[in-house]
């Protein structure tokens, strides 16, 4: 009877760490910080785009951060072969997340900082549509069909061109190629739930996607000549330092870690903070304008985002 009653607090315990908790005052906490870092983002690769190119500063910022977490790998013990058996998708993720970025780093060469910001996190979007189609258990239910209408709406509305801002049609360019960044974030997010990598270690896919990125974009970045126009200022140095340790490899650790422990669910609908920020630092450190269709309909999207992931 004892053994009896012992394990079933054993197993009581168990499923108690195995179940998502809500959303507490630390776990707040570390989001805002989590958003505030990724509403940077942008505004530091524009920061210094005059310095380093967008494209050479991902592909640096990617290849460094893919040396601390080759070197976390190591730490926590995973083998050569556990890397090997999910190579084929670590491949795909590896080719979904250097898209994202090179459609962010092309982007911010036409469009603002703050633009940047709202129309890559479309991706919850796109990412939920494929969901729908390919994973069961995944279906929209009617009110997350009404979210994702009513955020192609706001992006609809958003992107509408203004002819009272200067440069209104590398703008509108830039805007499109931030919504293929999203496009290419959600699909790398379907290649993850749908293989093998579901299953892994965060900190194994994290690796995969920055060291693909790295080997495809520095050779890129070197062809195009933008690695030998470096000018290493000290503002240069700062960003890439910040891109580097801040979002390539402490902000997404956090983000991992974090969804092992609490709900998804909230923690998506926090991660709407991100863009909000972006937003803001992009008027307040750039001098960004703001349009009125812009703000209304970024405002819709994110409206319908908050919908569709809740």
């Amino acid at each position: 009877m004892q053994n009896t009653k012992q394990l079933s607090n054993a197993v009581s315990s168990e499923c108690c760490a195995a179940v998502r908790c809500h959303l507490d005052l630390q776990a707040s906490a570390l989001m805002i910080v989590f958003c505030l870092a990724l509403g940077f983002q942008q505004v530091a690769i524009k920061m210094v785009a005059t310095d380093i190119s967008p494209l050479a500063q991902i592909a640096l910022r990617s290849a460094f951060a893919a040396l601390l977490v080759a070197a976390l790998v190591h730490w926590q013990g995973i083998r050569f072969a556990d890397m090997r058996a999910h190579l084929g998708p670590g491949i795909l993720v590896g080719l979904g997340f250097s898209a994202e970025f090179v459609f962010v780093a092309w982007g911010l060469t036409y469009t603002l900082a703050s633009h940047m910001s709202v129309f890559l996190y479309t991706a919850p979007v796109f990412a939920a549509l494929g969901l729908h189609l390919l994973v069961p258990g995944e279906q929209l239910t009617r009110r997350q069909w009404w979210g994702v209408g009513l955020a192609f709406c706001g992006m609809a509305f958003a992107m509408a061109p203004d002819t009272d801002i200067e440069h209104a049609a590398d703008i509108l360019r830039g805007d499109i190629l931030g919504l293929l960044a999203g496009l290419s974030w959600a699909l790398t997010t379907l290649v993850i739930r749908r293989s093998s990598l579901s299953e892994a270690p965060p900190v194994q896919t994290l690796y995969y996607q920055l060291a693909i990125a790295a080997l495809l974009l520095l050779p890129v970045s070197a062809m195009l000549g933008d690695l030998g126009r470096i000018q290493l200022s000290g503002a240069a140095v700062a960003s890439l330092a910040f891109q580097t340790l801040a979002i390539s490899f402490a902000a997404l650790l956090l983000w991992f870690a974090l969804l092992r422990r609490y709900l998804a669910s909230q923690l998506g609908v926090f991660s709407l903070l991100s863009p909000v920020f972006g937003v803001l630092f992009g008027a307040l450190l750039l001098g960004e304008p703001l349009t009125l269709n812009f703000v209304v309909g970024g405002a819709v999207l994110l409206v319908g985002l908050l919908i569709v992931t809740r």
